[in-house]
């Protein structure tokens, strides 16, 4: 049944679009967290497939190819970080959706939104961890070497 456009009170609705200030700073973030994690990945791969590619008469740099299982370490962690990101994303999305449809439902929308809100900062909080342990390992002689 649809609900009438007198049914929706604005006060409720401007109350809403206030609350949703948070989720959207939040989304613009993880959006930029995103595209920094998809950069690293993208170096990460590049660096793979270039030591798959060495000779093995190549031994100038055959020795490179150890590095292969820290890099493979480095893609699952930064792989693992862009799908808690991504999961903080469609949290934070659901919760402002769900958000406006509880005020054009006259219903309160606080306490779910609290909660996703919460799961959102958490998933967020892991993406961060998971970036944290890829940059531990990112550096090593490896990396200066041709």
């Amino acid at each position: 049944m649809p609900v009438e456009a007198s049914a929706v009170d604005p006060v409720h609705l401007a109350e809403v679009i206030s609350h949703a200030t948070a989720p959207a700073f939040l989304l613009g973030a993880v959006s930029g967290f995103v595209a920094v994690l998809m950069g690293r990945m993208n170096g990460i791969v590049d660096r793979i497939r270039s030591i798959n590619v060495i000779a093995d008469d190549d031994t100038a740099r055959v020795e490179l190819r150890a590095d292969l299982p820290r890099l493979k370490r480095r893609a699952k962690l930064v792989n693992e970080a862009i799908f808690l990101a991504v999961g903080s994303a469609i949290c934070t999305t659901l919760l402002v959706i769900s958000a406006f449809v509880s005020a054009f439902l006259g219903l309160r929308h606080e306490p779910g939104a609290a909660m996703m809100f919460v799961l959102a900062l958490g998933l967020m909080g892991a993406a961060l961890v998971a970036l944290a342990l890829e940059v531990r390992i990112a550096l090593t002689e490896y990396d200066h070497q041709g």
